[in-house]
């Protein structure tokens, strides 16, 4: 089995080619590509026929579905990923199957089986790598690094990570921040869920919570939960009954 490894962090890259020899004796390593430029110039050169490629996805120079876009590859893909179940599911959408950091012996014996069992499969269907694409494109476009914040005249940025939760109050969207300081912003509740990052989860219609700032969270009246912070905050934040899963959750792989 001729197989690919694209991957940018070197530690990784060996871990994975070692297990894999491990796990499958006879696969031969044919190439360990850092970059899309890397692999882009490899592309070109080269024909060989290779069984499969394990891909990270978010590269130092780019996300590696630009390779697949430019080549048409129409190899099996394994991509290796610590990205959320949002992501993942476009995968399993498209017939893709993936790994998650840190992966395992098990974990690539299993992938390694799965891909015999569906070889067939994979030489006969098509991989729409423009929907994978996609929806990492659009998860980046919108995430913000920064917001703009209101002080009398001046309007000044703060950094997406110094920010412990933005919450309403008085009909006003405001945000506090690590060292305790109050700004007002001109953005609705809805916009910072869909342009923060993943470690930001909406409590509730009032609170959107930075999971760098939960200190806890405890059992509340009706099977609710109440979260508290890592700073002091004098509003009560508290997570409806229907929601408790997905916070646990979210709490728990952030």
């Amino acid at each position: 089995m001729k197989i690919i490894i694209i991957e940018d962090e070197k530690l990784t890259s060996q871990d994975l080619a070692e297990t894999l020899q491990k796990v499958e004796p006879n696969s031969e390593i044919v190439a360990v590509l850092s970059s899309v430029k890397e692999a882009n110039a490899f592309f070109e050169k080269n024909t060989l026929e290779i069984d499969l490629i394990f891909s990270d996805i978010q590269l130092g120079d780019g996300l590696s579905f630009e390779i697949f876009n430019k080549f048409n590859i129409t190899t099996p893909i394994i991509f290796c990923t610590a990205y959320d179940e949002y992501a993942l599911n476009a995968f399993k959408t498209n017939g893709i199957d993936y790994i998650l950091k840190p992966f395992s012996q098990k974990t690539i014996a299993s992938t390694i089986s799965k891909y015999k069992e569906l070889k067939a499969n994979f030489s006969k269907n098509s991989v729409n790598i423009d929907k994978i694409f996609e929806v990492f494109e659009n998860q980046k476009k919108q995430t913000l690094s920064s917001v703009l914040v209101y002080v009398k005249d001046k309007i000044l940025p703060v950094n997406i990570e110094n920010i412990a939760v933005f919450y309403i109050e008085n009909e006003i969207t405001r945000l506090l921040t690590f060292d305790q300081k109050t700004y007002s912003i001109n953005k609705t509740m809805e916009e910072l869920e869909n342009s923060c990052s993943l470690n930001f989860y909406r409590a509730n219609r009032q609170f959107l919570v930075n999971r760098k700032a939960v200190k806890e969270a405890s059992q509340y009246f009706a099977r609710k939960l109440s979260v508290t912070l890592t700073i002091p905050f004098k509003e009560s934040i508290v997570v409806s009954k229907t929601k408790v899963t997905d916070f646990l959750n979210w709490l728990a792989n952030n």
